[in-house]
């Protein structure tokens, strides 16, 4: 999948305007698809929200049967309304939230941990009833090794840290494509 930065600025205003629409009960945002094509491919995503750099929520779906317009409004809606780690955004919270959005490609399944290039791939743990994911852009911010990133996954999912070290663990990777509006929040967080 190829995004413009055209796409990209539609679907980062998209996430806002989600939000913004469940505050002042309307009806969530719509595209031309005949202007933005690219929008109307299927795809999973992620979106994140943060404010002055602390997360605030983040939500996704791995695989979407809907069009990435459409998933990223969701899950923008979902980020700021139900993660469970986090009470609801509130409307004046909204100007300071900064959003990343992050596009999923379709999974693959490894044989070998060799395989996981960190920054490139985001993973994806399933083990018995367990399952976690975690994006490409994690292991970059925390400066983790493969080794790292495998633990925290599997932390992520409620499991030991090295199970992956001992067990038969299925792991995926996907890569994303991911951009923001951070860039721009954070300079006028260091003002503040």
């Amino acid at each position: 999948m190829e995004l413009t930065d055209k796409d990209k600025q539609a679907l980062l205003s998209a996430a806002r305007d989600s939000i913004k629409a469940l505050h002042k009960k309307k009806s969530p945002p719509s595209v031309d698809y005949s202007q933005y094509p690219n929008l109307k491919v299927n795809a999973g995503a992620f979106v994140t929200l943060k404010i002055f750099g602390e997360l605030r929520g983040c939500i996704g779906y791995i695989i979407s049967k809907t069009s990435v317009f459409e998933t990223v409004c969701n899950a923008a809606a979902q980020a700021a309304f139900h993660d469970p780690r986090f009470i609801p955004v509130t409307e004046n919270e909204i100007d300071d939230i900064s959003i990343e959005i992050s596009v999923l490609s379709e999974p693959v399944p490894i044989k070998e941990y060799i395989e996981i290039e960190i920054g490139t791939h985001g993973l994806i743990l399933e083990y018995k009833n367990y399952r976690s994911l975690l994006l490409p852009q994690v292991a970059v911010e925390h400066n983790f090794t493969v080794e790292e990133f495998l633990s925290a996954l599997c932390e992520k999912a409620g499991l030991n840290a090295g199970l992956w070290r001992t067990e038969k663990v299925n792991i995926n990777t996907f890569t994303a494509i991911v951009f923001s509006d951070f860039e721009k929040s954070e300079k006028d967080y260091e003002q503040i």
